[in-house]
């Protein structure tokens, strides 16, 4: 009876908190993670993940389904989310992704990503 009691308290109490769920991506931020995710694409750089090195084109759909799953779960409110939370570790082994450009020593994803946004609305606001 008393677990009875505990689960209906439970329930009430789950009932009249209110959500956290965050809202769905806004559309300037998935216009600049499109942008990011087209930037590599076409950079002429290598992605490594896991080890591996992938062009630009294996890169972006690799990070298109991550986008995919982070918007269906509204996981992410920003391309500096993205980054963060999609772009930078590999989310089995909890690898960081790299970026090597020609005649580059490879970066992180994180770092390339983040100073290629930087460039993106520097560009913008001109």
């Amino acid at each position: 009876m008393q677990s009875l009691i505990r689960s209906l308290a439970l329930i009430t109490l789950l009932s009249v908190i209110p959500s956290t769920r965050a809202a769905e991506l806004p559309a300037p931020a998935l216009t600049e993670i499109q942008q990011l995710l087209s930037a590599l694409e076409n950079s002429g750089c290598q992605f490594n993940r896991n080890g591996r090195w992938y062009d630009g084109a294996d890169a972006r759909k690799h990070l298109q389904r991550k986008l995919d799953y982070l918007q269906d779960h509204m996981l992410i409110q920003s391309a500096e989310d993205f980054i963060r939370d999609g772009a930078s570790t590999s989310s089995s082994s909890g690898k960081a992704y790299q970026v090597q450009c020609k005649g580059s020593a490879a970066v992180s994803s994180q770092e390339w990503l983040s100073e290629t946004l930087k460039k993106l609305r520097a560009a913008a606001t001109k």
